[in-house]
């Protein structure tokens, strides 16, 4: 496909010796025909008659870097977990994918000669991942999870080395020590408080070595580290980024800028944006970022600090573009508002941070995904050099990419070079390889070199079904049960305590069907102001739904009563006829006391109950879906 031009604004100033230029041109110009052409009114320089033309920027080797990626724009392979994947990592030096899903759920799988094998597989976590890191050598793995512990992996020998029990939830980890490092080092931020502790990777001990207080005022979202400058860079809630060595005083290094006020790291607060990834180019010498909400691309030079490219992938840009025909694919309008309405559930805080931003093995190519598919921009010509998936059916959200040689010889003598013999030419190939997460999908897609691509056998099934059709399987099954639920919807996160000695029937089924993903998706089918928010049905009429056991379940009353606002209850067509959906009231509803099976309350992200509490609706219908993206159970 021919490359296509990404918009940038220049400025540039003429120099005292173009202008002197333009104007010997002019006057000569102005001599040919004295009486037409000149006037004793002008006064001062003249501007040339035809500016000369821009140069246009040429990366050298171009072709060669982008033969380096894969082929192919379409996925040749996709394999499974049971849940929503989260991220796909790539180890340096030691060619390992690693895969881990929203259930904690995390699996190794080796690069071989030529695709992936699959080497082992960890419940790491009873709750949520919510950030992996892996080390520059390649070599140490760790996993961050809701349940308030650190998992760490020695990749190589796939095995888990250590568990770290915290006080808190962590919110993000990093390995923060060099290539060849003695002593592995993993930083852990918090999800409430702006500390970052600093613990043995080799997970001896539970104490942590060093702890960072004075260096952020607001929790830590995300820390990446930059090997070639030893420098920790984080960014925080308040869309303050820090520059900070990984021992001594863990002050600023001396080999990056002197001053912050000469850097573009204020770029973030003065967005009112925040960063939902942070990714060192293999060099060291950039980094580039995803924020939300203005949905920007940035690229910046790292000892300077100062933005070295943007890119604008905002819905109010897209639909823009999109409108005057100026997008770089044309996409028919109903599909283009299928692809927008997935966008707009990226919304999610839940969904944001396992959105990055990668770079290629040259670092002249940044790749992320878009609603046209997965981008490859030279940043230096300033164009889309390649889309991958651009007619695939999944919203590309976390990357990993390998451009390696899986398969390598010994010892090479004159002669084996010399030799034109296939097997070893093909050992010296290059297999490169894109890893992509969908968008609420629970697999991950591999793009390749295969050309030779079957739809119908590219869907590897190597998990089983959740939902089997099987009763006696699920009665077979202990009792599922929780204390505690977090929906995660489009207008945010509500947390419910649940109540499972009063209603254990009913927290069983909702905790079972919350697993299995049977709410993802749904949406608030039913909302009345001063009353309650009804939800929990996949039909989205207020018809469907069913329980676990296939068949209505009894009503449970205890001494819990609908005397408080945010309980949520069963709904229900009368008495014993309970399913799957459910509700959440905003006022004191004591007339649904005896009626109406409680299970639980809101405590927290009481705001968004009001928020779609009070949206605008159509027959008790709210005009536009507001979806439960999936609920995480502890």
């Amino acid at each position: 496909m021919a490359p296509e031009e990404v918009t940038l604004v220049q400025t540039r100033k003429r120099s005292r010796s173009e202008a002197e230029d333009g104007d010997t041109h002019n006057v000569s110009a102005t001599a040919v025909g004295e009486e037409d052409t000149s006037s004793e009114d002008d006064i001062g320089p003249v501007l040339p008659s035809s500016l000369p033309k821009k140069k246009r920027r040429n990366l050298p080797y171009e072709k060669l870097y982008i033969s380096a990626l894969p082929s192919s724009p379409r996925y040749s392979k996709s394999l499974m977990h049971k849940d929503q994947l989260s991220f796909v990592t790539m180890t340096p030096y030691t060619d390992f994918l690693i895969t881990s899903s929203v259930d904690g759920v995390v699996k190794f799988w080796k690069k071989v000669a030529v695709g992936i094998e699959f080497v082992k597989e960890f419940r790491a976590h009873t709750g949520e991942i919510k950030s992996v890191s892996v080390s520059q050598d390649g070599r140490s793995f760790a996993t961050a999870g809701a349940d308030k512990t650190v998992k760490i992996f020695d990749v190589v020998t796939f095995d888990l080395l250590a568990m770290l029990q915290l006080e808190t939830t962590p919110k993000c980890v990093c390995w923060i020590h060099r290539r060849g490092a003695s002593l592995p080092l993993l930083a852990v931020s918090e999800e409430i408080g702006h500390t970052i502790r600093v613990y043995d990777g080799r997970g001896e001990t539970q104490t942590s070595l060093h702890t960072i207080s004075s260096l952020h005022r607001s929790p830590v979202i995300v820390m990446a580290y930059n090997n070639a400058y030893d420098c920790v860079i984080s960014a925080d809630e308040n869309g303050m980024i820090e520059y900070w060595r990984p021992d001594g005083n863990f002050e600023k290094p001396d080999n990056v800028f002197q001053y912050k006020s000469s850097t573009s790291l204020f770029e973030f607060k003065k967005a009112k944006s925040l960063p939902s990834s942070i990714t060192i180019s293999p060099l060291g010498s950039q980094f580039a970022t995803f924020s939300f909400p203005d949905r920007k691309v940035r690229v910046f030079d790292f000892p300077t600090g100062k933005l070295y490219r943007t890119y604008d992938e905002s819905l109010l840009t897209i639909t823009e573009m999109q409108q005057a025909g100026t997008a770089m694919q044309k996409l028919e309008d109903v599909e283009f508002g299928r692809r927008l309405a997935v966008e707009r559930e990226l919304e999610n805080p839940a969904v944001q941070h396992r959105i990055n931003v990668i770079f290629d093995e040259s670092g002249h190519f940044i790749l992320y995904g878009s609603i046209l598919g997965t981008k490859v921009i030279n940043t230096l010509t300033n164009r889309v050099a390649k889309v991958f998936g651009k007619d695939e059916p999944f919203r590309s959200l976390n990357l990993a990419l390998y451009q390696g040689q899986p398969q390598k010889k010994g010892v090479v003598t004159v002669s084996m070079a010399a030799s034109a013999n296939p097997l070893l030419q093909e050992a010296e190939e290059r297999d490169p390889m894109l890893i992509s997460t969908g968008s609420g999908k629970v697999r991950f897609y591999m793009f390749t070199n295969d050309e030779e691509i079957s739809k119908s056998e590219r869907d590897v099934q190597n998990e089983k079904p959740k939902n089997l059709n099987s009763r006696q399987l699920i009665e077979a099954k202990p009792a599922e049960s929780g204390t505690a639920a977090v929906l995660h919807t489009t207008y945010g996160d509500i947390h419910i305590r649940l109540f499972p000695e009063a209603a254990p029937k009913a927290v069983e089924n909702f905790v079972t069907h919350s697993k299995n993903g049977y709410y993802n998706n749904t949406i608030f089918h039913r909302v009345i102001r001063k009353f309650m928010i009804q939800c929990g049905d996949p039909l989205g009429d207020g018809t469907g739904g069913e329980s676990i056991w296939g068949k209505e379940f009894e009503d449970e009353f205890s001494t819990l009563k609908h005397d408080k606002p945010y309980t949520v209850s069963m709904a229900n067509a009368g008495p014993n006829t309970n399913g799957s959906q459910f509700f959440i009231t905003t006022e004191v509803t004591k007339w649904l006391d005896n009626k109406h099976t409680i299970f639980g309350r809101a405590i927290q992200g009481l705001d968004v109950i009001h928020k779609i509490e009070n949206t605008r609706v159509y027959k008790e219908k709210p005009e536009e879906d507001i979806k439960i993206i999936n609920i995480s159970i502890t």
